[in-house]
């Protein structure tokens, strides 16, 4: 099969318009200096672009003549290429991902990118750009389809589940009223760390310094709206009709107001849940929960792909919907030791008093410029005395969990995050100690999976006995959950 008609003046437009224009502005930049053979006139210039723009849109012709696919029992098989040749099987088997994505042109053309993502990929294994929409959702079907027949061929399954399979039941929809909220919450808080020292960092004039640093305040002021708006609009266009379905042991979303998304998280890859909530969604009770599969962590696929399975609930939606996903007891979190509070105390003390140190010799090379009553090396010796309870509540929000088939992390405060490990998926654990942990006998632990890409779960300053325990029960229930699962596939049922 080709590539929908459309793909070719698409294509052409879009990549002929920069090749054209990177023309005319070269030959423009050459123009009076001895590097052409001819002299160019103005003319002569959108001559040479347009020439560029033919030349994009032969090349784009032959392209689309030459590029055919084939979806078959075993995989998809993909032949491309114009002067040499590129033929591609990618089996059924290490496709995890299928997505696709429409701007505003393409849904207007009725045309959609689609991705298939594979494990331990860095890069999008297969890319059709670009195919009719509804063929684009067809081969998402049917890849879905044959990889469960598959599936079932092999473990002696009944076919009549296909009947129940492909039934879509819908999970989640996030209303207006949630997603103007998810919107106003998403604000990472962490931003306002740049614009902490603004006002002094702006000229003032002599003689009237309160003025200029009245008005470097409200400069300050207008920058943290401008980035909030920017935030909610980005968070908003994001997720905008945003709708979670189940397909049999797929999980299908659909979300975006400018850029379209259709993706797919296969249930038998998932490979460790992440639940988030900032300090604003903890405040008002709310948190996202974020799907990871093998090589890929939520947004970072090379095409945009799966970005969250739930970008706004109640926690305890949230809870219950991630159980769903992968049945799991909510267990009782365990905190480093106190040892490790102090440490974050003197860290953070120590930082800061750099910090000063670094002021205080700017303004004594530089020379006093502050409209502060005080110099500014006082402004960050003022926070020192936040120091130990910055340090409470990171200490307060970092812990870790055994459960019976899970293992279960959770680290920060500005944005906390909740992993949750089967330990079947675990790929590695690492115990490791820094040279300040040694210090005050503590130590770390990841739990590392294939889907490293977002984030390894990792459990933080433990006591170095407390982590070698972890590390050792983790290491033993991946052997005795990996034996439960040969069991059940040799089992004649």
């Amino acid at each position: 099969m080709r590539l929908h008609p459309f793909s070719v003046p698409y294509r052409a437009l879009s990549r002929g318009m920069s090749i054209g224009l990177m023309l005319f502005f070269l030959g423009q930049s050459l123009v009076g200096t001895d590097a052409l053979p001819v002299r160019l006139t103005r003319p002569g210039l959108f001559a040479l672009a347009a020439v560029g723009v033919v030349a994009v849109a032969l090349w784009q012709v032959a392209y689309y003549r030459r590029f055919e696919y084939r979806l078959t029992d075993d995989g998809l098989e993909i032949a491309s290429g114009v002067v040499s040749r590129r033929n591609r099987e990618i089996p059924l088997r290490r496709i995890q991902n299928v997505d696709i994505s429409r701007n505003l042109i393409q849904r207007a053309l009725g045309i959609a990118v689609l991705d298939l993502e594979t494990a331990g990929g860095g890069a999008t294994e297969a890319s059709l750009r670009f195919v009719g929409y509804d063929e684009a959702k067809r081969l998402q079907r049917e890849i879905q389809r044959l990889k469960r027949g598959a599936e079932e061929s092999e473990t002696g399954e009944s076919a009549d589940r296909e009947v129940r399979d492909d039934r879509e039941e819908l999970l989640f929809e996030l209303a207006t009223a949630e997603l103007a909220l998810l919107s106003a919450l998403s604000f990472d808080f962490r931003y306002l760390s740049l614009l902490a020292f603004g006002p002094a960092a702006f000229p003032f004039v002599p003689g009237l310094t309160e003025v200029a640093f009245v008005g470097g305040v409200v400069l300050v002021a207008f920058l943290v709206v401008a980035l909030w708006v920017i935030s909610a609009a980005v968070t908003f266009a994001r997720y905008y009709g945003f709708r979670l379905t189940q397909v049999g042991d797929e999980l299908r979303y659909e979300r975006g107001l400018l850029q379209r998304y259709d993706g797919s998280i296969p249930l038998s890859k998932v490979q460790t849940l992440t639940m988030t909530e900032n300090v604003l969604m903890r405040q008002f009770g709310y948190a996202t929960l974020a799907v990871e599969t093998a090589g890929y962590g939520p947004g970072q696929t090379p095409s945009g792909g799966s970005e969250a399975a739930i970008p706004l609930a109640t926690s305890d939606r949230v809870a219950r919907l991630a159980q769903d996903v992968e049945p799991f007891d909510v267990p009782e979190f365990s905190r480093p030791p106190k040892r490790a509070r102090t440490r974050y105390a003197f860290r953070y003390g120590l930082a800061l008093v750099g910090l000063a140190a670094a002021l205080g010799a700017l303004e004594v090379v530089v020379g006093p410029s502050s409209p502060l009553p005080v110099p500014l090396a006082a402004i960050p010796l003022a926070f020192v005395l936040f120091a130990p309870v910055a340090a409470h509540l990171k200490w307060r929000n970092r812990g870790y969990a055994v459960g019976r088939n899970h293992a279960f992390t959770r680290n920060g405060f500005w944005d906390r995050t909740t992993k949750v490990v089967p330990y079947y998926r675990v790929q590695t654990v690492i115990q490791t100690k820094t040279i300040f942990q040694r210090r005050r006998n503590l130590a770390s632990v990841v739990v590392d999976t294939a889907s490293s890409a977002g984030g390894a779960a990792a459990a933080v300053d433990l006591d170095a006995e407390k982590a070698a325990e972890f590390r050792e029960l983790v290491g033993e229930k991946l052997q005795e959950s990996l034996r439960e699962r040969q069991s059940e596939d040799a089992s004649p049922d």
